[in-house]
Formats: structure tokens, sequence, C-alpha cells
């Protein structure tokens, strides 16, 4: 099986006399795969290596190189390779003395060499001599030269099953199991000089992982990340962070995920973690007794999960009928102990132990996404921050404290802010009527940007810090999470909470309740008990009062100075509840989790936000209402406009260079600025293709996806508004390979109302490129059948 996706290239001929030949093709720009796939490549034939589990691989250049691990009778020392480009496999060559046979160790890259570290050792198959070990041994793939590290000093305890990366110049070893207990222990050694190297025992801080094993370790961001394995009668999906710098760990909660959104993977061990760009991909293990094959992705910015759906190339997608079996023929099973590297943007998948205690010599490939990041929430944010092209001034509280913010994001968000603003609007105008005595047409959008004056929204129920913790969500979708035990933090998000009650963002609610309850300590519980019983907060004083009255912290809680100044009704409520505890209530009610920053863009420009358009787009001359701070926001340009060379008029012409986009893909670019989408026909893609340039967006996202979107999807149904399209962009190529697809799928196009619409030079570009290709004995059979 081949290892690259050769796709048809615009030059190759077709059998024109099969109906079928032509119906889903691929334009073929240069090599291309499609993202998020998985691929079956050939396995390890028994005559190179065995199968096996419990080994590792690690990369180099273009090849993955297996050692050790077991076969299920025997603990194995060799060492394979596996040629990413050729999809072949051979026995490394190898000189010296390699490490004993061993599973559970380490392998690691540094330099051009491997490091291989610790692992049980012995004979499995008698049970004897079999220990864990705390050798370090390095191969260099120049030569095939197998030594051994002699280190002086202190040594890491004997350990498998342990976690070990590379970074600054040195290994780093963590926890692991050392025949007898479980360790989370961390040391370090330099590898940059062999002679003075010395293991070094790190002194971590923070919240340090439990001590465990069977778990994999990435580094992503400049950190090290550590997520679930065998951590004693309690496993947990935690993932934790380490920092290098100041040795810290740190957990990273779960609790800010919004109920609804993809959770964290299954606790589970035996499984692999690798890190691509700001990503970090989980993939099988053991998790309560099953072997998922799901692939889990978190986002190291966001820190959010997700559960990656695999694509097909398009060949594969057109024919519905082996689209099911196909996809399943391509993924891993789900299995444990196998191991993964990453090259380039693919992540490469060998072995492991698969249902019945089978060990599997099967490797696959998996094709990372190469989209850049979506920055719809990070574009709004830093208007937030920059308050830049605001036209709306809060006016919060007895003290009157003023918070800026823009109408368009204000009224896309928030319906009780919204009814506020129209109301100040309708108050302005009428004030403006009659100081000019009479009412005045001013259209939106025509003054001059900075000349027209702040609209005043008064808002008695609200407090400036506060609020602003609001208006960050309605920006972003997200709020600093609280620092633990930090009392103030804690009832600060409680008013946020109280605002967000109070203006119905049942999204907000969701955040606020999980953020306060995560955070609710026995430092804390009584000052945020009191307060939620002061802002009447049902909810989180129920949380509060079965917090303290369990058995583990009743009698911490009530020793407390805080609990001999409580309020004499609540002391009495905590004491009832202790003696009494109410009977539970289970709600199948579904949590209302409201909607996201990118539900109500996409409502708002879809009509939503029309009586607030402050802007005119005007394409090929026809008017297209808008709205400028969240057109600045999303492109440089517009925000260069709109701060030094907006129009008198307060309208814009639209093009991407020289070239108008044609209505459609202008409707595609707007809700790409708006909310984010990408999904388009292809046609528009060849407009867009130079948008993300011309516009100064954040990044080439739209591109990537233009890219995509030609390569996978030129058919016969749609090569009439590509070639179109492409006529109009001047992209040769495309042009060229659209006519191709028409001469020779012409009984089709011909069919097409398309064709009667389309320009008469198109008209003729069409028949000249049939009498260069149809021979006259085709001409006449098409005759025949008109």
């Amino acid at each position: 099986m081949s290892c690259k996706s050769t796709k048809v290239a615009p030059s190759v001929d077709f059998d024109h006399s099969c109906s079928d030949s032509v119906e889903y093709l691929t334009l073929n720009f240069g090599p291309f795969e499609t993202v998020h796939r998985w691929r079956r490549l050939p396995p390890c034939d028994e005559f190179v290596g065995a199968r096996r589990s419990k080994h590792t691989v690690v990369a180099y250049r273009d090849a993955i190189y297996v050692f050790g691990g077991d076969n299920g009778k025997n603990m194995l020392n060799d060492l394979l390779r596996f040629d990413v480009k050729d999809c072949s496999w051979c026995r490394a060559f190898t000189t010296g003395t390699p490490p004993a046979p061993r599973y559970h160790h380490s392998a690691v890259v540094y330099g051009s060499s491997m490091f291989v570290f610790g692992g049980y050792t012995g004979d499995i198959y008698s049970n004897s001599n079999l220990k864990n070990k705390n050798d370090l041994f390095e191969y260099k793939f120049a030569t095939g030269q197998w030594t051994e590290w002699k280190v002086e000093g202190s040594l890491p305890v004997a350990r498998s099953a342990h976690g070990a990366t590379v970074y600054n110049d040195k290994l780093w070893i963590f926890a692991g199991y050392d025949g007898n207990a479980r360790l989370n222990d961390m040391w370090t050694i330099s590898l940059q000089d062999r002679e003075h190297a010395c293991w070094e025992e790190i002194d971590q801080s923070g919240e340090i992982p439990p001590s465990c094993c069977n778990f994999p370790v990435a580094v992503c961001r400049d950190k090290m990340f550590v997520f679930s394995g065998q951590s004693g009668a309690k496993i947990t999906n935690n993932l934790f962070q380490f920092e290098f710098k100041g040795h810290m760990w740190t957990r990273i909660p779960t609790e800010h995920l919004l109920r609804g959104s993809p959770p964290p993977p299954q606790r589970r061990y035996g499984h692999t973690m690798v890190a691509f760009d700001r990503h970090l991909y989980v993939f099988g293990g053991a998790a309560d007794n099953t072997l998922p094959n799901e692939l889990h992705c978190y986002d190291v910015d966001s820190q959010t999960w997700e559960v990656i759906h695999p694509s097909l190339d398009s060949e594969v997608r057109s024919k519905h009928i082996f689209w099911l079996l196909s996809l399943l023929l391509e993924m891993p099973s789900g299995r444990l102990f196998h191991a993964a590297a990453v090259i380039q943007d693919a992540m490469y998948i060998f072995g492991g132990t698969v249902d019945n205690n089978v060990r599997s010599g099967e490797m696959y490939r998996f094709q990372f996404s190469s989209y850049p990041k979506c920055t719809l929430h990070e574009d709004y944010g830093k208007l937030w921050e920059n308050r830049q092209f605001c036209d709306v001034e809060f006016i919060l509280g007895e003290r009157e404290e003023r918070v800026l913010g823009h109408i368009a994001i204000v009224t896309a968000r928030c319906q009780w802010l919204r009814k506020k603003i129209l109301q100040a609007r309708d108050r302005q105008r009428q004030s403006d009527e009659g100081a000019a005595g009479g009412p005045r047409d001013i259209p939106a959008g025509s003054r001059p940007s900075g000349t027209q004056p702040l609209l005043e929204v008064s808002i008695r129920e609200a407090e400036a810090q506060p609020f602003e913790v609001l208006m960050q969500f309605l920006y972003t979708d997200k709020i600093q999470y609280p620092r633990r035990g930090h009392v103030q933090d804690v009832l600060l998000i409680m008013d946020v909470y109280k605002l967000a009650l109070h203006f119905k963002l049942s999204r907000l609610e969701q955040l606020c309740v999980q953020y306060i309850e995560a955070s609710v300590d026995l430092q804390n519980v009584l000052s945020v008990c009191e307060n939620a019983n002061k802002l009447q907060l049902d909810q989180l004083k129920e949380h509060c009062l079965n917090f303290v009255v369990k058995e583990s912290h009743f009698n911490q809680v009530i020793m407390t100075k805080e609990f001999e100044h409580l309020s004499t009704p609540l002391i009495v409520e905590i004491v009832r509840r202790k003696q009494q505890p109410p009977p539970r209530l289970y709600s199948d009610q579904p949590v209302d989790i409201g909607t996201s920053l990118v539900q109500d863009m996409k409502a708002y420009l879809e009509g939503g936000g029309l009586e607030f358009c402050d802007i005119i787009l005007l394409l090929d001359g026809h008017p297209r209402p808008a709205h400028k701070a969240i057109l600045a926001a999303r492109s440089s340009y517009f925000e260069a406009m709109f701060r030094s060379f907006m129009p008198e008029d307060g309208q814009v012409n639209i093009s991407i260079g020289e070239m108008v986009p044609s209505k459609q893909a202008f409707e595609s670019m707007l809700r790409y600025i708006y909310y984010g989408d990408v999904n388009m026909p292809p046609e528009d893609s060849l407009y867009l293709f130079a948008a993300p340039y011309y516009y100064g967006f954040s990044n080439n996202r739209l591109q990537a996806y233009c890219k995509q979107n030609l390569e996978m999807n030129v058919t016969v149904e749609n090569v009439l508004q590509i070639l179109e399209a492409a006529d109009k962009t001047q992209a040769l190529d495309m042009k060229k390979h659209c006519l191709h697809i028409i001469v020779h799928q012409f009984i089709k196009v011909s069919k097409l109302p398309n064709l009667r619409s389309l320009s008469q030079l198109l008209l003729l570009d069409i028949i000249e490129s049939l009498a260069t290709h149809i021979s006259d004995k085709q001409c006449a059979e098409m005759g025949s059948d008109i």
C-alpha cells in the first residue's frame, strides 16, 4: 500500500467512454492529503520483527525506530526501522552491546542519538531473573553503535512504566513503578557531555500528580503534560502540566468546561499522547475494562477537549456504499501498550495489545489538521481590551462608574442589554430632534469616524467590576478562572453570577456555577455560603451547605473563627443539615447551556443585527449593511481604514485586489469574518484565496480551507460555477482543469441549467475545447443524442 495519496493530475486523460469516470475529481496543485485521516500502513512481517507491546517508538528524520517490548512469551531487544517514504520495514543496523531485553522502558531522541532508560527485564517465560532497571543506553543513528552510559553518583531508583522526555538538552524522567510501589519523583540528566553527566533529583512543587505508572508524557508550549495512568485505587482522568522553568506542577481543571461541551477522555492507562502544534492527541489505552479507539485532542490554548472525527479521501467519500467500511478498515482498533511518534505533520502508531491479549504488528498513520487555529474569540477579545471604535458607554451603579463597549457585540450576545441600548437610543434620538427643532433623517454610517457621540446607557443593577467580567464573556465566551482559595475572586464571580441571572445569560450562569463550585474549599466555604445567602443564590448555598456537612469537612469547618462569626440562622441551618440531611433530588431536565459566541454572531449576520448597522459595504454598486466594530476586530485592513481613512459617506467599495468577488463569495467572506464559518461552495474558494492577505486576517486559516475545498470538491455538478470563478480570478490552471472535465463529461454538463447563463466568451472556450479534444465520430454520436 502506498504511503502517499496520489491525486489525479489535470493533464491526465480519462476514458470518456465510461460515463462515471469523472463523477468526483480531486484537483491536484501538488502533493496533498486529507486532514484528520487514518491510514493503515504495511504491518511488520514476522521475519523482520515480532508483533509486540510495551515497546517504544521514536522518530528520526524520515523513519520510525521500534525498540524492545514483549511478544507475549519473551522480552525483546531488537531494533526495527520503518521508512515512512517507502513504507518499508527492516532491521536497523546495530553494533556494540544493546540493552538487555526489556519492556515498559522509555526511549527519546536527542541530537542524532536515541537514549533508552530503565524498564523491566528478565525471562518472563520462565518467570526468572525479573527486575526493574535504571541503566541508560545511547544508540547513534549514523553508526548504529550501542553504548551504555556509566554515570557516577546518585541514580534514580530502578523503574518501569515511567514517563520520559527531552527538554533543554536534558533527559527528564518522571514517576513509574519500582517493583513494590508507584512513584512520583522526577530526575534529570544532561545529554550534552557524557563524561561529566550526572543524575539530579528535581525538587517539585505545586499540584504534583499522584504516584502513577503506565501514562504518557508530551511537551508542548515549553511545558510537559501528563494525562491519566494507573495511580492506585483512584485512577483519574486528570491532566497535569509541569513548568520546566520553576519546576511547578499545575492540575489543569476540567471544571471550567461548559456542560454540554466535549468532556475529557475517560480515565485510562497504557495509552499514548503526542504533541503537534498547540494540540495534544490521546489515543487508546484501557479505559474501565474497554479498549476505546477514539482519538481525543486537547487544545492547550483554549484548554478544551474534543473527539477527532476522521475523514477519508474524496474518491472514497463519493462512493457512499463503501464509506463506512473503508473508514473502519483504515482506523486502528482499540489497544493498549502501543507506542506513538510524530514525523512532520503526521502521527505514527505501532503495535500494542489488542482484544484477547493478542500482540499487534500493525502500523497506522494519522494525518493531522494543518489548518491554522480559529482566532474569532481572540480577535473579539482584543477589541474588548483595546477599546477601539467604542460607541456605547455604560454608566453603572450608584457611583456611576463608566465602562466602554461596542453596540454590535453587546446587542448580538445579550437581549437584556439590547433592550436597554434601544431605549437609550430612542431617548437620544428624541433629544436630538428636540434640540434641532424637528426630526432629522441621518442614515446609518453617515457620520465620519470619531464624530459620532457615545451612546450613554445607565444600568443601576450592576457595579463596574463584575460588569467588566460579564463584558469579557460577551466578547470571548470565557471568564478568567478564579485563583484557588482566594475569597475575593470567588465573591466577584458570585456577583457576576447574579448579573448573569438578571440579564438571562444562561451560558454565563453555568460557567459561574462551575467556577464557584470548583473553587469552594475549607478556607472559603463559609464566606461563600454567607454571600450566597445574602444574594439569594440558592443553588450555590446548597452546594456550600452540603460541602460543610461532609464527614471529612464538618469538624474542621466548625472549629474555625469564621464559624463563630457566622449569622445565627446559617449556623442553625448547618446544624440541622448535619442532623437530618434533605433527600437528594434528581432532575431529568436538560441543562440550558445558552448560546455561544459563534451562534449569536451567526444570528446577528443573518438579520438579527440589521438595525445596528453603521457602515455600508458596496459590492459592484450593491449595498450590504455591516458593523464597523466587527469588521475592524477581524481585519487589519478595515481597522486601519476606520481609524484613519474612513470615507465621509460611510460607504466602502469591496474588492480583493483588482478583482470584485461574486455576491455569493462575498457572503462567504462575511460569514468567516462574523463567526469564523468556512463552509462554502468550491467556486467561492477561488475568489477568496487571496482574501486573508488583502484584508489582513489574523492568519491564513481561510486560505487553507479554500485550498482544501478546491482540491477535494470539483465535481461535474459544480464545474461550470468553478469555471466562471476561475475565469474571473484568472486562475488559468483551474480554468484548464474545468474545461478538461467539461469536455470529457459533456453529455452530463450539457444538461446543467447553468450552461445557458455562461458568458459568450466562456461558451466559445468550451466549444474550442470540444473541437480540440473530441473526434468527428464522437461529435456524430453526440449529435444523434441531441
